[in-house]
């Protein structure tokens, strides 16, 4: 690893595999294929400080790291260990999947799994929005009407994410060669964008109710008494399909869960809003709502950025370099890139042969590490280019503008 410092911590920002370089330095060092992530872990732990070992489980098949022993750590300290063997961990799962030869039945279990979170979640949202509407009649507050306003376009948007999800299981490869995954990504985005336009919607309403100083109506004893079991209920309901969607490694079910998430956001403050609105102060009811509205579109437009392609994080990039550095006959990695084009990565990966590898044997090792990149379930693509050396220029250059085109 990088020298250590005094605490006994390399640099918090140095990758793992920049441990295990040999011999040389800059572009000449590379890992040794035989280091297996076995080899890695323990070389690894022998570097350790003895406080930093002492919190290792040497009895457990990865080592397994408790911060909670480790003594004299500052929290950063921490962070990096805990980053140090989750790594690790990262490098075993890319193991276990590349020598996978068999169809995993998990996975239709799965996807069967996620199906049913978005129908529970479409009929959860029907019955909702009814109820909801019935709160808002008998309350006439605006902070719940903006509520049910996001119930009504959480079914819109629920609707446009499981036609998506259709759309992508019935396939014409000649019309559609890679697929239509990238039909997901613009339901999330037509999702998040009909999401801040009913945030602008009730920001409007929120200020024109405030501007005018129109105050609503007290409400009733018996009106207070629905406005609390409806809002109540549909809260914990909508609590309830957030712990049961938030661990989906499904990205439309998981928008799902952000969804519910945001309902339970949007009930307890229209709740309150409304309550307190009525019981003091006639301004807080519009109030919670504007407030409300600000979050919506601040909220989903993140979401919509999320989406537009963006470079995969270290620790992706590190998965795939560990992949990538332990095929055969590969003598250096030039680039390992991965970014988004929907919702899995595609990846691009340069590598150095031997210059004088025949071009059978070449294709063969290329087109084998194509197929183990495209195990790994982040991954939709990979291309893999070839080279002699990896001294030259990057082969692509990066657009600033659209080229122009004739009418």
């Amino acid at each position: 690893m990088e020298p250590e410092t005094k605490t006994g911590v390399s640099d918090t920002k140095s990758p793992l595999l920049e441990a295990w370089r040999h011999g040389g330095s800059g572009r000449s060092g590379r890992l040794s294929r035989r280091n297996s992530v076995n080899s890695l872990r323990n070389d690894f732990i022998s570097r350790l400080p003895d406080n930093v070992q002492s919190a290792v489980d040497p009895e457990s098949p990865s080592s397994y790291f408790d911060v909670s022993r480790a003594q004299g750590l500052s929290q950063g300290q921490k962070d990096y260990y805990e980053r140090q063997f989750a790594t690790l961990k990262s490098f075993e799962d890319v193991d276990s999947v590349v020598l996978s030869e068999e169809i995993d039945e998990e996975d239709l279990q799965e996807q069967a799994q996620h199906e049913r979170a978005m129908m529970i979640s479409n009929y959860a949202n029907i019955l909702l929005l009814a109820f909801k509407i019935f709160a808002t009649i008998k309350s006439g507050s605006l902070a719940i009407a903006a509520s049910t306003l996001d119930s009504l376009l959480d079914l819109m948007a629920g609707g446009i994410l499981w036609f998506s999800h259709l759309a992508m299981k019935n396939v014409n490869i000649y019309k559609y060669p890679i697929g239509k995954l990238r039909v997901q990504p613009v339901g999330i985005i037509i999702f998040a964008a009909v999401m801040a336009t009913l945030g602008f919607q009730v920001f409007v309403q929120a200020v024109e109710q405030l501007v005018e100083a129109n105050p609503s109506e007290k409400m009733t004893t018996d009106q207070l008494v629905w406005l609390y079991s409806i809002m109540l209920s549909a809260t914990a309901v909508k609590l309830a399909l957030w712990f049961y969607c938030r661990s989906s490694g499904n990205k439309i079910v998981r928008a799902y869960a952000e969804d519910h998430y945001f309902d339970v956001v949007t009930n307890v403050v229209g709740l309150v809003s409304a309550v307190l609105g009525d019981m003091f102060v006639w301004w807080i009811d519009p109030a919670g709502a504007l407030a409300l509205a600000i979050y919506t579109i601040t909220n989903w437009s993140g979401t919509v950025l999320e989406n537009a392609g963006q470079s995969a994080p270290p620790d992706v990039l590190q998965k795939l370099t560990y992949l990538v550095i332990r095929h055969p006959q590969v003598k250096r990695v030039d680039t390992v890139r991965a970014y988004t084009f929907g919702v899995l990565y595609f990846v691009e990966v340069d590598i150095e042969l031997p210059g004088d590898l025949p071009l059978k044997e070449a294709h063969a090792i290329g087109e084998t590490l194509q197929m183990k990149l495209e195990k790994l379930v982040e991954v939709e693509r990979a291309f893999v280019h070839l080279d002699y050396e990896c001294e030259h220029k990057p082969e692509h250059s990066v657009l600033s503008r659209l080229p122009n085109s004739d009418p």
